[in-house]
């Protein structure tokens, strides 16, 4: 376990922050496994993000709590993408994973690893899926469970969330609100701190996205990876596992440039990277249909940033009314119900190509990171009514 420094941390005790309040990364012997592990050994495993267990940080296969998650489909939008211009568009499609959003990925990993450690109680604050997911996961696992979301969160992850049996609350107003709570309860409760890399687990159950891109790819690499951005976990586990991949030598070439997606009511690492910055400045009076990245300031900012600026990527904020037609977009032309902040991701990689930034020949992913049926307040539709004895019309 290490900071970003290099700063080494015993990894068999539970962990939050490093000595120094920084986030803390797991690590792995990479020149071991570079000799024993080979993508062969892959053949014949189970579709799940626990085919790459050597690459993750539970020990024993038996605290292994899972519902199934990982391996989600990674689909071609031909229709699609020929309408924006990018013919070879792909969607790494997280609707399907267990409690309908990548957050599975972050609490089957985490959960895990918090049981293996001995942790009975775990706090987070959350915009809602997070916290539904690590309430559902704890309960399989038998963890007990407090969990803070702003009263506005999405009500189908309110009402998951409950019916885990955590002791859910309601904060009148932002993420960073419930944060302050959560905080106070960590330090008068003696509760396990499970927000975003506030323990080094999460990351590496997000860092599979990554690990299924490369996979799924047949071993080669995008040119560009378009990710909805909050709190920026996912973006950081990507960067992480494509690194890790190019180490083992089960890659070539360059890494593919990331992108950073968030909304313009709440735009914090937008404005940071076009400042050239290595850390954000905390969004006031953020505001977005993508609750899911209504984050006004990350913890792990200058990982993001790093990862952008180490890629040759960028950061980009769309507005609501972009999220709402994408949204329209993949469900009319592909088939998709997106959730708002993939809806984001597209919009952007749309905004990009009218830009020239994305080239017309260039291999795109784009992260679709929930299902749209997770907000149901997201869009709204008017259908044409019939009278009982009505006709359809012709």
């Amino acid at each position: 376990m290490q900071q970003e420094s290099g700063e080494i941390h015993e990894a068999d005790q539970p962990w939050q922050l490093s000595r120094a309040g920084a986030p803390l990364l797991a690590s792995y012997d990479l020149d071991a496994l570079k000799r024993a592990w080979h993508p062969a050994a892959l053949l014949g495993r189970p579709a799940s993000l626990w085919r790459y267990h050597e690459l993750l940080p539970v020990r024993d296969p038996a605290h292994v709590v899972t519902l199934g998650e990982g391996f989600t489909p990674l689909l071609r939008l031909p229709t699609l993408g020929k309408q924006i211009g990018i013919p070879d568009l792909w969607m790494k499609d997280e609707s399907v994973i267990p409690t309908g959003s990548f957050k599975a990925r972050g609490a089957a990993v985490g959960i895990s690893r918090a049981r293996e450690l001995g942790v009975t109680h775990f706090a987070m604050p959350t915009n809602g899926n997070a916290g539904a997911a690590w309430a559902l996961y704890g309960a399989r696992a038998g963890l007990r469970s407090t969990i803070v979301m702003p009263q506005a969160a999405p009500s189908i992850t309110r009402l998951e969330t409950s019916l885990a049996g955590s002791r859910l609350y309601l904060v009148d107003g932002l993420i960073s609100d419930a944060g302050r709570q959560v905080a106070q309860a960590v330090a008068e409760q003696s509760l396990f701190d499970a927000s975003t890399l506030k323990e080094p687990y999460r990351i590496e159950g997000k860092k599979t996205m990554g690990l299924e891109i490369a996979e799924q790819l047949g071993w080669t690499l995008p040119d560009v990876i378009l990710y909805p951005t909050g709190g920026g976990v996912g973006l950081i586990g990507i960067y992480k596992a494509l690194r890790e991949l190019q180490e083992l030598g089960w890659v070539k070439g360059a890494l593919p440039r990331l992108v950073a997606v968030q909304a313009s009511g709440c735009a914090p690492i937008v404005q940071a990277w076009q400042q050239r910055a290595t850390e954000s400045s905390f969004w006031p009076d953020s505001q977005t249909l993508a609750f899911g990245i209504n984050v006004p300031k990350a913890l792990g900012d200058f990982l993001v940033l790093d990862a952008l600026y180490r890629t040759e990527g960028c950061a980009i904020a769309v507005d609501d009314k972009a999220i709402q037609s994408e949204i329209r977009q993949l469900a009319s032309r592909e088939g998709s119900f997106v959730c708002p902040e993939g809806a984001a991701a597209f919009a952007a990689a749309r905004q990009l190509r009218e830009a020239g930034w994305i080239r017309g020949g260039e291999q795109v992913v784009v992260l679709n990171t929930g299902a749209g049926i997770k907000y149901p307040d997201a869009i709204t539709v008017l259908p044409q009514r019939l009278q009982r004895d009505g006709r359809i019309p012709a």
